[in-house]
């Protein structure tokens, strides 16, 4: 039984809408979204489409259901697509990819800096045609920021390289930014900026900007058109879906406010280097700390109501709008006195 009040560090999924968000959800105009475009549905989507930079957009309510639609469209059976070594679609959506999308998962190593790879080695592994029942490789995978190297952060001017690379070598681009606004916030730059040359993207309302549930994949019309009809073979049409989509645009004007947790997380790294922690400096909200025994590490932060998670072999730590510098400060308090 934990002697303190938690302190909850596990995801920016743990948040839980406030009161301005439930009043939005509360107040939402609607209709069936199957049978017809609910109204709020279609505002969500038409502003995420302008923030993206791309045609058309579709609320889905995950973000590892908006990447399987994307890769079940862009892929026939068989095909090969290239990805960060321990990026999402690799290791954290239940080998959905090659389960229901029919891909076959091709992971690239990190070149240069943790999560990003090079333009060179998406040009290699693209590879030349060869005899007929040789793999074709037909995709590229990017995740901006890359959740299990830290939320690392790819810039403008890499991810055209790799766009750039892909183009060249025939493939097409799908971008997994669930942490896309984070990425956004901390380079400084719009959302589309970091969209130039994917033909599809995916971010998610339901991390840092703190909507209940929800993501929205994006592209062209024609994807779209038919992505909504995987969501449909997928289980993912709802209702009356404006009552979800209300609390993603509340989330869409505080933005800005993801700095505060890129600050917080840089506070707790700088905290517990100052403890003697093997900490990885982050760039955005992910904090990755490395420890000598890991399940006994973690165990003994749950002890002092310090929640975190596991993540490439290292304690995670997330910040969020639910956290606080002063639960930061807290933390880092409770960790000293066991220190």
């Amino acid at each position: 039984m934990t002697r303190h009040a938690p302190l909850d560090f596990r995801s920016d999924t743990v948040t839980r809408p406030d009161q301005a968000m439930l009043l939005a959800m509360s107040g939402a105009e609607v209709a069936d979204d199957v049978l017809e475009h609910d109204p709020t549905m279609r505002a969500l989507e038409e502003r995420v489409a302008d923030l993206l930079g791309v045609e058309a957009a579709l609320w889905v309510p995950s973000g590892s259901m908006g990447n399987l639609i994307a890769l079940t469209v862009h892929l026939r059976r068989g095909d090969r697509f290239l990805a960060a070594r321990g990026a999402h679609v690799l290791d954290s959506e239940l080998g959905t990819a090659a389960w229901i999308a029919g891909g076959m998962p091709h992971p690239l190593e990190w070149a240069g800096a943790p999560g990003r790879i090079s333009a060179d080695a998406v040009r290699a592994a693209a590879g030349a045609d060869g005899p007929y029942y040789t793999l074709r490789t037909t995709l590229l995978c990017l995740e901006n920021t890359h959740n299990s190297a830290g939320g690392s952060v790819t810039p403008p001017d890499e991810h055209a390289l790799l766009a750039s690379a892909a183009r060249e070598t025939g493939l097409r681009v799908h971008l997994d930014g669930a942490r896309l606004w984070n990425a956004a916030v901390a380079l400084g730059v719009p959302p589309a900026a970091l969209t130039v040359g994917v033909d599809t993207v995916q971010v998610c309302l339901s991390k840092g900007l703190g909507a209940p549930v929800g993501s929205v994949v994006a592209g062209s019309s024609g994807f779209v058109e038919e992505a909504r009809r995987v969501r449909k073979m997928l289980g993912g049409g709802v209702r009356q879906g404006g009552v979800l989509a209300a609390a993603g645009l509340v989330g869409l004007d505080r933005l800005d406010d993801l700095a505060v947790d890129h600050a917080n997380a840089k506070a707790l790294a700088r905290g517990l280097g100052e403890l003697g922690w093997q900490v990885d400096e982050p760039e955005t909200n992910i904090v990755l700390a490395g420890v000598p025994d890991l399940e006994v590490t973690l165990n003994g932060l749950r002890h002092l109501g310090v929640y975190a998670g596991p993540m490439a072999g290292k304690v995670r730590f997330v910040t969020h709008r639910d956290v606080t510098a002063a639960d930061v400060a807290e933390a880092l308090r409770r960790i000293q006195s066991v220190s």
